[in-house]
């Protein structure tokens, strides 16, 4: 089967070409195409790959050995030679590591404030904003935190911020008013400075909860530490109770600024719900049906009918 063989090997030397590891390969070739060999060609097999597997290159002997570990006929002396493992009928495939499945799980970023910016394309709308304010306003300290949560996420449109250097002096006088406990004065600079009307700033500085001042506190970027004293100044009752002003000032912490700018917004839009309501234009059908009905017209004689309707009747 291998006739041949040591005359190439012979010639190569003399030669100077080395052919070695192309005899390598082209013996495993023949010697794997065939599914089973006599003893003497496994002997055969064996002694001239011995002599070559030592001679070739590191990737011709790789070839070889990739090729031979899968052939259930590989001489044992040739798998000893390329730390090969014997294989028997009954020996199973090993199998691989079982890959552990990982589940990954989604990261949930918090919005952005470029993607505030852009989600926030819709418009309040008067009636909207009337029943967000109704709704807040009737609502209890644990369903306002709610509200006010989910305001933050959604595409409802803010209101614009205020101007730095006047939200700076509102602050001002807002916390001087509180430490004087002028409520009215209070008020009126806080719907001055977020453009309120004074009757939805009076009720925001009188609410019984204070989850309204906190949300004009924020939309004016009032500090953490001047609210706290606004709420233990303004309104001494309030501020008698440690566990109001403790869960107020939580609640401060954790608002967001878009929420108090929605909020603000809403309370803009329901005054002008309100307005609307109460400045109703007139229609052309009122004016129609409180007009009263006016008299039928008289014909209009035209000059000369009388004559004429004389002559005619013979009158």
């Amino acid at each position: 089967m291998f006739a041949g063989f040591d005359g190439l090997m012979t010639l190569s030397r003399r030669e100077g070409v080395d052919i070695r590891p192309t005899l390598l390969r082209v013996l495993t070739d023949l010697y794997v195409q065939a599914p089973s060999h006599t003893i003497d060609e496994e002997k055969q097999f064996a002694e001239l790959a011995g002599r070559l597997i030592d001679e070739v290159d590191d990737a011709t002997r790789a070839v070889v050995r990739a090729r031979l570990a899968i052939y259930p006929q590989t001489p044992r002396t040739i798998l000893q030679k390329l730390k090969l493992r014997p294989s028997a009928p009954a020996d199973e495939m090993p199998r691989a590591e079982t890959i552990p499945v990982v589940v990954a799980q989604a990261v949930v970023k918090p919005p952005s404030e470029v993607e505030q910016r852009l989600a926030a394309s819709l418009a309040m709308q008067p009636k909207d904003a009337t029943e967000i304010s109704d709704l807040f306003f009737a609502a209890t300290a644990t369903e306002r935190a709610k509200i006010l949560h989910d305001l933050a996420v959604t595409p409802l449109k803010p209101s614009a911020r205020i101007p730095q250097v006047r939200a700076a002096r509102a602050m001002h006088i807002l916390e001087m008013a509180a430490f004087a406990e002028d409520r009215e004065n209070f008020a009126r600079e806080l719907g001055e400075a977020l453009l309120l009307p004074y009757q939805v700033a009076e009720r925001v500085v009188n609410d019984a909860g204070g989850e309204p001042l906190a949300c004009c506190a924020k939309a004016l970027g009032m500090d953490s530490a001047i609210f706290q004293r606004v709420l233990l100044f303004l309104n001494p009752e309030f501020g008698n109770s440690v566990t109001n002003v403790y869960r107020l000032s939580r609640l401060y912490d954790v608002l967001s600024e878009r929420s108090a700018l929605i909020m603000v917004a809403a309370w803009r839009g329901a005054i002008v719900a309100a307005t609307r309501a109460k400045y109703r234009p007139a229609l052309y059908d009122d004016e129609r049906h409180r007009a009263r009905a006016a008299p039928a017209a008289r014909p209009v004689m035209q000059p000369g009918a009388d004559d004429a309707r004389t002559r005619t009747t013979g009158k």
